[in-house]
């Protein structure tokens, strides 16, 4: 059946864009160029302009339905955020032109501030036409009806499995639906549990790709002698147990999203054989001589810090430029507020349902508790804690009794003793007393601890147990 609610609306927009007048405002002329001769036969008048400086004189002879504004300048204003500035300057002269921000890839999250500055919206650099028409669409509709008809971020695990409300995790949701559609690396900086794979599943739902494979492969966790052969592929006989040629992960994800977790545990040897794929865009299996071509949108993550990850003893800086051409950093669970309480209230649901149980509420001593905590453990902690809530509850109620965080913090160390040897004390006899409780089982310990398999193995290499 046709939808002519929608067809109305389409034919609504489309009446708008005609009869618009546009204001592009950009220091490269090629930009201008391309923007004036994509819009001239589909809006009433299109005005390009290369000197912001000239914005007060143009908007006192002129009044325009929108302006295209660049974020930043070669002008006599450096202030390192020339975009904002002019944003503010639209505003000053009381324009009531809605303001749509042209960005690099760089400057995605002062394009975020420009939005809660006023501005409609932001197209990344480069961009495809469509999209480009679609977002001056919108923006003239919010103009015309006071309401936008998109809801941002909305698509397959955001709002479902990726949750948030504060306004740090709403930004980064406004970021991934601007850069998923694009085929720019992304690199996912956060602490271990803050839902970094989540954010990379979503970027691949939200991209042109999202009907090719998803490959994810923790790199940190492949040896020396697995790492080209799990990523690069074997042909038969290349070694001892290759009884067959096998595909390797980035022929996997030929077409569609390769999604590289622990990227900073990699070696160097390690990092030069990534970076020559990334550079040449094919692979070579090992033991046979033919390149094979790959398409891939690379998304990487590490709970190591950027600064950290600069050394270059440590990391080949002109592989984190191949790898970070966006940067997303996930906030920690400390940091995002009463989106404690949402997450609790979804885990809560999903245990009753997996584990056959009545469905419980969180009454307010258990919120408050869990407001107060720190979660060393991030998000990953807090679903381990409302799960064991959830099968030890005797009602339909949990207090704050029923909420036991992480054993790994449930000690403290006394004030006259360094933090960082008790701490380190307490950490390593929590993670035996554990891992003797489940007999050496390493999985349930890890579960139990709030950690994963790999980082529990990194403790126990660290205190030699």
């Amino acid at each position: 059946m046709v939808n002519l609610q929608s067809i109305n609306q389409g034919n609504f927009k489309d009446m708008l864009l005609k009869n618009a007048s546009i204001l592009i405002i950009d220091d490269d002329p090629d930009v201008l160029t391309a923007v004036r001769l994509m819009l001239k036969t589909q809006v009433k008048e299109v005005l390009t302009e290369k000197n912001p400086e000239n914005l007060r004189a143009i908007l006192a002879k002129q009044t325009f339905d929108l302006i295209l504004l660049d974020m930043n300048f070669t002008s006599s204003i450096n202030t390192g955020n020339e975009g904002l500035f002019w944003l503010k300057k639209v505003k000053e002269l009381k324009s009531d032109a809605e303001v749509i921000m042209i960005t690099a890839y760089g400057d995605i999250d002062l394009a975020i501030r420009c939005l809660k500055e006023g501005a409609a919206d932001f197209v990344v650099k480069p961009w495809h036409n469509e999209k480009l028409l679609s977002t001056i669409k919108e923006a003239l509709n919010k103009k015309a009806t006071g309401k936008s008809t998109t809801t941002p971020a909305e698509d397959g695990i955001v709002n479902k499995e990726l949750l948030g409300q504060s306004s740090i995790m709403q930004d980064i949701f406004y970021k991934i639906q601007k850069i998923a559609p694009t085929d720019a690396n992304i690199l996912i900086l956060g602490e271990n549990g803050t839902g970094k794979d989540l954010i990379a599943k979503a970027i691949h739902q939200q991209s042109l790709r999202a009907n090719k494979p998803y490959v994810k492969v923790d790199v940190g966790a492949l040896t020396d002698s697995l790492f080209e052969s799990e990523l690069f592929g074997h042909k038969k006989g290349a070694f001892t147990d290759a009884r067959e040629d096998r595909a390797g992960r980035f022929e996997a994800a030929n077409g569609g999203t390769l999604f590289l977790d622990e990227i900073a545990n990699i070696s160097l040897h390690q990092q030069a054989k990534l970076l020559s794929v990334l550079q040449n865009r094919q692979v070579m299996r090992l033991g046979d001589n033919r390149v094979i071509p790959i398409d891939i949108r690379l998304v990487c993550a590490t709970n190591v810090p950027l600064q950290e990850l600069a050394n270059e003893s440590r990391f080949r800086k002109d592989l984190i430029y191949r790898i970070n051409t966006v940067e997303i950093m996930v906030p920690p669970l400390r940091k995002r507020g009463n989106d404690i309480v949402l997450l609790a209230n979804y885990f809560s649901k999903f245990y009753c349902t997996k584990y056959l149980k009545p469905c419980v509420e969180l009454d307010q001593s258990a919120i408050d508790k869990m407001l107060h905590y720190n979660y060393p453990g991030n998000v990953r902690e807090l679903q381990y804690t409302i799960e064991r809530a959830v099968i030890m509850a005797e009602d339909d109620v949990l207090s704050g009794n029923d909420i036991i965080f992480s054993p790994i913090e449930s000690s403290r160390p006394s004030e006259d003793e360094p933090d960082e040897l008790n701490l380190s004390l307490v950490e390593k006899n929590t993670i035996l007393r554990v891992i003797e409780k489940h007999n050496g089982n390493i999985s349930k310990a890890a579960k139990e601890l709030g950690l994963t398999r790999t980082a529990l193995y990194r403790r126990l290499s660290k205190y030699d147990i």
